[in-house]
């Protein structure tokens, strides 16, 4: 048994502005230098990725991603250093706040090496 965590920053208003899901763009446009190839990787379509890029844009003051229009070498989409910064200071967060639930969660339900919730096994009708 393990306990599992989400993480996303919002806005004042509870608008999602940067979490996993960008995160997870963001870095294989890195990896690909376009963002069609970073949402065929992801598994998303390419305006669901675009509307990713966007939202960055209309919420963050930073630029994160600069696209060249084109074709050629000279085409293609790549990060700005504050992308990549923001990307590895996220992905601290996310590990630091892992880190602790997952001692959090020990501590408060494995008490004395014994289990507080016990998971029912399933029979195999339950298991399809």
């Amino acid at each position: 048994m393990r306990v599992r965590v989400k993480i996303w920053i919002e806005d004042e208003e509870q608008n999602l502005i940067f979490g996993g899901g960008k995160t997870e763009v963001l870095q294989l446009i890195d990896e690909t230098g376009s963002i069609s190839k970073a949402a065929q990787r992801v598994g998303m379509n390419y305006k669901k990725a675009w509307s990713h890029i966007k939202i960055l844009e209309k919420n963050i003051e930073d630029e994160l991603v600069v696209t060249q229009k084109g074709q050629g070498e000279q085409s293609g989409s790549c990060l700005t250093p504050k992308a990549r910064e923001v990307i590895q200071t996220y992905k601290i967060l996310q590990y630091d706040i892992k880190k602790y639930a997952d001692k959090r969660f020990k501590e408060l339900f494995l008490k004395d090496n014994k289990e507080i919730l016990s998971i029912k096994e399933k029979s195999f009708d339950e298991a399809e």
